[in-house]
């Protein structure tokens, strides 16, 4: 039996990891009650996002001490190519961090959201257009439905969503580096967090030395900022410890937990949510849907064929 088949096995969606990915992806839907607090204790978006590149490194080391990969982050030091391409996609998560970051802060939830719906859409065709994988009428269905959903919310908006659209790029340009880079998720975190970690901390004693930043000035705001390295970190931990272990069904529909955490979000602060932008909305839920059911079908045929 093949790694990959194995990993689509039945009996491998454990309970243990199944909790682990809702957590995960809870995790990363509630990210934005943190930063908008941060927000509203006086701390800007760019103190936030140089706190969260500066926090992350310790928090990812210790991790990968936990995980016993210290020898591959030895070797990725001494790889001309996988440091250039990690340094590429610690670029690329910076600034979806960034934007994200922003947005929150600045009543965009549900375009954030709205950008994290349609990312796995987005590597589905753009796999299909890039490396020729083959897209059944499930996964046809599951794309017309989310660019008919962006459509609509053009018209919503009166403009493109360009934070959704910014966003699902990002982070589609991250996942296409890592893909080819011979390192397990540990390691490369914290390769990319030590990349990101230098011009955070620039950023951090900038804005202290000019007297524009919050940590420091008082226990509260402090202890929050100090938060944003672990709630970056443990919930990408989560993803791959259980990503080893559930299947590729699972791991599909449990992802879309985390945006619907940030549309609740969105709705409950009275972002505004008029009829036009609630039906894209369900274009783009109904596309999720298709995207989650296309892959539990692919899940069963590979359980049959092993």
């Amino acid at each position: 039996m093949t790694a990959a088949a194995s990993a689509l096995a039945p009996g491998e969606s454990s309970r243990p990891a199944l909790i682990a990915s809702i957590a995960n992806n809870l995790l990363w839907g509630a990210a934005p009650l943190l930063f908008m607090a941060l927000g509203r204790a006086g701390a800007s978006s760019w103190e936030i996002v140089a706190h969260r590149a500066m926090w992350s490194a310790p928090w990812a080391a210790l991790l990968v001490l936990l995980a016993g990969q210290g020898e591959q982050v030895k070797r990725a030091f001494r790889q001309p190519r996988t440091l250039a391409l990690l340094a590429l996609s610690a670029v690329s998560i910076a600034t979806g961090w960034s934007l994200y970051v922003w947005a929150v802060n600045h009543g965009r939830n549900l375009e954030s959201s709205l950008g994290y719906y349609i990312n796995p859409l987005m590597n589905m065709a753009a796999g299909a257009v890039l490396f020729r994988e083959r897209i059944d009428k499930v996964g046809l269905a599951a794309i017309a439905l989310a660019v008919i959903g962006v459509a609509i919310q053009t018209v919503a908006l009166g403009h493109l969503p360009v934070i959704s659209l910014v966003l699902a790029t990002t982070f589609w340009i991250y996942g296409l580096i890592r893909r080819h880079v011979d390192v397990d998720a540990q390691a490369g975190l914290l390769i990319e967090c030590l990349f990101m970690a230098g011009p955070g901390l620039i950023g951090v004693l900038w804005l202290t030395q000019a007297g524009q930043g919050v940590f420091g000035h008082g226990l509260g705001p402090s202890l929050l900022m100090s938060l944003v390295g672990p709630v970056t970190v443990f919930p990408l931990a989560l993803f791959a410890w259980s990503a080893r272990r559930l299947t590729f069904a699972t791991l599909g529909f449990l992802q879309f937990l985390s945006p619907t955490v940030g549309f609740c979000i969105g709705v409950s602060i009275g972002e505004p949510l008029t009829p036009l932008r609630l039906l894209s909305f369900v274009f783009i839920w109904a596309g999720a849907a298709m995207f989650a059911y296309g892959a539990w079908r692919a899940s069963r045929r590979i359980q049959r064929a092993v």
